[in-house]
Formats: structure tokens, sequence, C-alpha cells
């Protein structure tokens, strides 16, 4: 039982507080979270439509989808952040954490190469990172021509503290996707077999969608593609050597590091060590900071003409955002290795709350000399991005960059910057444009107000209170459905930044954010909700916490078998029949065996794709049949859900929903009866009759005598007291009957017997 009883006792049976969760979780919202995560992970054995039979989480359960992964059974780092995230809400509400450290286990196998994948990064020389190359608008545009140059590209100042940090040369970051199913072929090395396997897809500028994407794999061998692999899709080299290049996409490391500490933090509470998560946690943060660096760390601010923009020195490069990836690569005899950070940065992308975890908390201190003084410097850069791009209504806009257009060009005047970086209302991608979706609302900002209701930071809070009332404005339950801003359209620069703009009013009189489509997005409007409790529980705003909550009851409509899912149309369905571009005279062919040649289509290069299940309404619907639907069951959008439930049951918010099915801190009454066996079992005595219940948990109503804790009466039994006197507990949520006896429903937890709950 938590201490906290005890210390309501000897403050006084009438003291009302927010009491933590017990680690047997059984409230209303404990039991959803829990029967969520049994679905995803088949009662904790990762045997289910979520997970490869190698432990991958997939992105998706259905294979047919395409979004920014071409295929549903990849995975990227993203799903694994998610999954760390699952594991740490579940050790909360269960008591069991080792979840979390099994999490971090497949994300380093699967996701960080090792020393084999990544050879020859000793021979990496930071006083020459790489060959600029520019990025272009138009996918036209390339291959791009590598530019062998002195003077252009500027020195790397963290690759020498972060070799004497951790002893070697290797990089300690997660590459973004992975082929979990082996799908396209190329295996890991080139062997055309290993499962899960480094791939890549993105490479040719903001108008690449996934839709015109060439998938090939990390390992370059020049097994497959054409007489130069798939590198001269991509650059125009002098001659091109086999190689090795991985990409981190960087907001999935921090939200790594953010789950790790919520596990880690939550482990303590309940007596529990996962200390080892938290170091690599922290490593995992000490080389992140290649996100906070220029593409060619050039100079931050103002920086025009790839040649004429001065090459960084120590750390003018940094403009210490998260930016939209980082890069590294070499030559695959071990000869030659390279790295970039990049230009361009998403507000979606921002954790300010990663920055304060590394920069604060010593058990994520990253053991180089400069890691936690530039997280520090981060932190407070981020915070000023988002006031920077915060519109009057509340929402916030795009983001912004030191190379215009990925190739250092000259904005118009119009164009306002922040530090020298000009604003991006679609940074990275333009197709379809990158902040549009409103799912980057609830990324970034459930960042900045967690770290706010964990910190107590001002400025945090000021655009956290700004951000919630846009989603209160945006969001409401009619009925049961929930109906919330699914697409934002973008108009005006925001104002030209200072720091000491920070906490003035009348802010972006130009920067408007408008709602250009309604509807349901399960995995955007749970993040958006999370984000919502955070800074509603640091304000004590019941009307926010009372849609959180309404929400969350709403989404319950849309559960299914496999979690929770809405039916889809996908009318962009109709460019698996769109043109990859494929420059003319260029052929050569895939692991599918698909040729490459100019004029290809997205289907001509995917060939496998015709032997799936559902391939038959995207083909109907090709030939001018109906959009096809589908009900998709993202892995992150289903974490999404579970984590917003487990939140509202760790921080007893279910009291500002229907029927006040959370804890009860307040409202004495007296209620006679016999007391819960949930809380005989655990030592407590029963209270005297017609007692005063002053708590009320899932183990049931809870009164004080002689300053002890006692069950008073009135409760329902979680499950039958003829099991639970055998001493036997009761089953944490309800699952598979295994045996039936005069006693009641048996269950199986952890490998031992338990009484399966009457309400089943």
């Amino acid at each position: 039982m938590p201490s906290i009883r005890s210390a309501l006792a000897l403050l006084g049976a009438t003291t009302v507080l927010a009491a933590p969760m017990t680690k047997r979780a059984s409230d209303e919202y404990a039991q959803r979270a829990i029967d969520h995560y049994n679905k995803i992970t088949g009662n904790g054995s990762y045997q289910s439509e979520y997970f490869s039979p190698e432990n991958v989480p997939y992105h998706s359960v259905e294979t047919l989808m395409v979004e920014a992964p071409d295929h549903g059974h990849e995975s990227v780092s993203e799903t694994y952040s998610f999954w760390v995230w699952l594991e740490a809400v579940n050790g909360k509400l269960t008591g069991d954490y080792s979840g979390v450290e099994t999490a971090w286990s497949y994300l380093e196998k699967h996701l960080i190469p090792d020393s084999k994948n990544q050879p020859g990064n000793s021979k990496y020389n930071p006083s020459s990172p790489a060959t600029y190359a520019a990025e272009h608008d138009e996918i036209t545009g390339y291959p791009s021509k590598l530019m062998f140059q002195d003077g252009i590209v500027g020195e790397d100042p963290i690759a020498k503290e972060l070799q004497q940090a951790y002893g070697n040369w290797d990089i300690y970051a997660m590459h973004w996707i992975i082929d979990g199913d082996n799908w396209y072929g190329y295996g890991q090395q080139g062997d055309g077999k290993s499962k899960p396997s480094f791939i890549n897809t993105f490479q040719r500028g903001p108008s690449e969608s996934t839709w015109k994407t060439v998938p090939h794999p990390c390992w370059e061998a020049m097994k497959w593609g054409g007489r130069n692999g798939f590198l001269d899709l991509f650059t125009v080299d002098n001659s091109y050597a086999k190689q090795w290049r991985y990409t981190a996409a960087p907001d999935a490391d921090a939200r790594a590091v953010q789950a790790a500490y919520f596990g880690w933090l939550w482990a303590q509470e309940d007596g529990q060590d996962l200390s080892s998560v938290a170091s690599k946690a922290a490593k995992l943060g000490d080389y992140l900071r290649y996100a906070q660096y220029d593409k060619y760390f050039k100079k931050i601010g103002n920086c025009v003409g790839y040649d004429r923009c001065s090459a960084g020195s120590g750390k003018n490069s940094a403009h210490y955002l998260i930016s939209w990836y980082f890069a590294w690569g070499g030559g695959l005899q071990g000869d030659w290795a390279w790295r970039i950070g990049s230009s361009h940065t998403h507000t979606g992308y921002q954790s300010p709350l990663a920055a304060w975890i590394l920069s604060t908390q010593p058990a994520f201190k990253p053991k180089s000399s400069n890691g936690a003084k530039d997280w520090a410097t981060s932190m407070d850069r981020q915070l000023e991005l988002f006031r920077w791009l915060q519109t009057p209504e509340g929402c916030i806009a795009g983001g912004a960059t030191n190379s215009w257009q990925g190739s250092y060009a000259q904005p118009s005047s119009d164009i306002t910057t922040f530090y020298g970086m000009y604003y991006d209302w679609q940074p990275v991608y333009h197709d379809p444009p990158s902040n549009n979706w409103t799912g980057m609302q609830g990324w970034g900002m459930e960042r900045v107000c967690s770290m706010y209701y964990l910190s107590g930071n001002e400025k945090a809070g000021l655009v956290c209170k700004n951000w919630a009332q846009w989603v209160k404005d945006t969001t409401r339950v009619n009925g049961g459905e929930v109906i919330h801003a699914t697409n934002l359209g973008w108009d005006g620069n925001p104002d030209e930044w200072k720091a000491s703009n920070f906490n003035k009013s009348g802010l972006n009189k130009s920067l408007h954010g408008t709602v250009t489509s309604e509807g349901l997005d399960l995995g955007s409007i749970a993040s958006i909700m999370k984000g919502l409790m955070w800074v509603s529980m640091k304000d004590g705003d019941e009307e926010g916490l009372s849609l959180a909550v309404s929400v969350m009851d709403a989404i319950e409509n849309y559960k299914d078998d496999l979690g929770y899912a809405a039916e889809e149309q996908r009318l962009d369905y109709e460019k698996f029949g769109g043109e990859v571009y494929i420059p003319s005279g260029w052929t050569g062919k895939n692991a599918q065996g698909a040729n490459l040649q100019n004029g290809v289509t997205f289907i001509d290069i995917r060939p496998k794709y015709k032997e799936d299940p559902d391939w038959y309404q995207v083909e109907d619907f090709l030939n001018g049949g109906n959009p096809p639907t589908f009900t998709y069951h993202r892995f992150w959008g289903q974490t999404e859900i579970m984590v917003a439930n487990g939140l509202i049951s760790i921080y007893d918010l279910g009291k500002y929903g229907k029927g006040n099915t959370g804890g009860n801190t307040g409202g004495n009454t007296t209620k006679p009866g016999k007391c819960s066996a949930a809380i005989t079992r655990q030592g407590y005595k029963c209270c005297s009759k017609n007692c005063q219940v002053v708590y009320t948990d899932g183990d049931g109503d809870w009164g004080v005598e002689n300053g002890q804790w006692c069950g008073c009466g009135g409760a329902a039994e979680v499950c039958p007291s003829s099991i639970t006197s055998q001493g036997y507990p009761c089953c944490s949520s309800c699952g598979t009957v295994y045996y039936q006896d005069a006693d009641g429903d048996w269950g199986v937890e952890n490998g031992d017997w338990c009484g399966m709950p009457t309400e089943c």
C-alpha cells in the first residue's frame, strides 16, 4: 500500500490530497489501459498481431499501408519510442516494469547499428565532416552534385568529446526505419534474407512524398539498383564507393528519453530500479545533440550562399533546436566516414522536456563534458521557438531553417527570423505541407506541457495555457462522437523574434492558423488530450480535465478486438498508380525483381503489394471503382490512447468524467456493510460499522480509525473472496478464463493463478 495513506492518516482523515495510483490499479481507466496493453502485447508475450516473431513492433497491424512508412510491417524509431512509453505506463499500473527494459533492449538491437553495421567511424575527421550537396525543391533536381571545395563545410565540435566519453567513435542513435518482415528483400548487409533489415526511403527534397520514394538498403553493396547501386539517383559523384548510411528521426530519440524518464520516475516511486535504462537514455540524448547543428556545420543566422556563408567553428553552428534529422555513414571497408546535422526544424519535433531531463536530472546526465550544458541551452531555445510561432489562436506554426530551400538561398524580404533562421510554414516536406496535420500540435505541445507539469517552468506554462485554450475551442464531444481539428491552414508571418518578447501580449498579429478540416484522428486527439491533461493538472483547470476525460470516454465507442480504430477512406491511394521519378536513361532492378526506369509507378516498383489480401480494393479503385476503406491499427496511435487512459488513472483524473469513475478523495460519506477483500488481503482491518469513507480506489472504500487505514463497507469485491481468502490475488484485468470451480473463474498472470474480476 502506498505510503501516501499513512501520510494521510497522520494529517487527519479529512485531508484531501491527490493520491498516487496503487501498483495494482483497478479503476475503470486503469483497466482500459491494462486491457489495451494486453491486446497490443499479447499479455506481455509480444506474440500478437502488433509484433513480428523477432519482436519488431510493426507500424501497423495491417500490411497494405502507405503514409511515412510505405508498408505496414515496416517499423520506425517512432514506434519503438512509443513502445517504451507503453511499458512505462503499464509498469506504473501493474508494478511490473520489466517491459521498459525489454523495449529498450529491442530498440538497441533493431535500430541502433552495432559496430559491424557502422564500420570505419574511427576514420571520421571532425574537421571535415561531409561533402556539400544542395537540396532541391523539385525532385527533378536530383541527383544533386557533390561539391568538393574547401571551406564550405564547418567543423564538428562534439565528435571528440563523445569519443572521449564513451570510448569509441560509433554513433549511438536510432536509424529511423527498418523492414520488419524483410518485405523488400534486401536483408542485412545485403544478404537478402535477414529480418529486420535497415532500409531508407526519403532522399530527394521536400517534394518527394512517400509516393515518390525509391526504397533502398542502408548497406549499399551495389547488389541491387543500377551500376552504382542506388547512389546515383541521389548524388552526382566523381566515382561511387560501396557504403553504409543511416538517418535519425530525432523526435523519436527524444520521445524515447521522455518515456524512459517516466518509467524511471514511476519505478522509483514504487521502489524499483531502472537506472540501467536511464543511463542508456542519457547516452542516446548525448548523441541526439547532432540534431542541434546545421546540416553542414555552418554558422547559424543569415546564412546565405553555400560558398559565402561561413563554415562553423566551435558551437556557432548550433541552433540548439531539435532538427528534422541527422545522418552518418561511411565505407563498407571501414576506410572513411561522414556525419551531417540538419538545418531544418519543426515545432512538432521539439522536446523541451527531453532537454530538461538531460540537463537537470542526475540519473539522465550525459557523460560528455558539454552534454548537460548544451541541453540546458536547448531547453530555453526550444521554448522560445514555441513562443515565436504561437498564433493569436493558440496553435503553433511550422518552424525555422538555417538553409533556405536547402541550398542556403536568399529568402524574400518579408520572411521573418528567429536568431537569424528563417520562418518556414512547411518545414522539410511540402506534399502534403508538414504542419497541416494536427498531430504535430499534439506531439510537440505534449512535451512542452509535460515539462511544465514536472518543472513548473513559467515560460512553458505561458505557451501551454494559450495552446490549451485553442484545444478547448476546437474540440468537442457530441453524443459520444469526438470532433476535432484534423488539418490546419497557415497565413502570414510571425514577428521578428526578440527574447525579450516572450512575456509580451499581442504578439504575431499577422500569423494565423485556421482549421481547414474536422473529423476524428484517434491517435492525434489522444496525443492532444495528453498535452491538455498536463497543463490542466498543473493549473487546476477543471474544464480542460473534463474535456480530456470526456474525449477518452468517447473513444471507447471505437474499441474493437485489436484496440481502437475508425474506418478511413483512402482517396490518396490513387497514387499507387502515380509515377515515381527516375531520371531518363537510368535503369536498375530492386530486390523484389522490379525494373527501375523512367516512367515507372509506385506499384510497378513494389509488385509484392499485388499479393496483399487487401490489394483488390486498391486495384478496383485504380480501375474506376470506389475509394478503398481501411480500419488501421497503428502502433503509435494505440499507444497514445493507452497512455492517455493510463495517465487518467495514475493522476486520479477519472472524477472529472462521467459518473466519477476515478478515485475520490473528497465528500466523506457513511457506508455500512462488509469491507472489501481486496483491502483485507493487504493486511488492513475492517473499520467499525457505519464508518466514514475518506478515500476510494479500485480496492474499495477506505476509512481511518485510531490513526490507521481500514476497509469501510459498501464496496463490491474486485473478485470472489473465496479466491482471495486462499491467498491468490485478483487478476489485473479481464482475460482468458483457464479454470472454473465453485470458488469462481480463474485466470493466470505472471505464471500464477488469479481470480477473474467479478465484473468481467
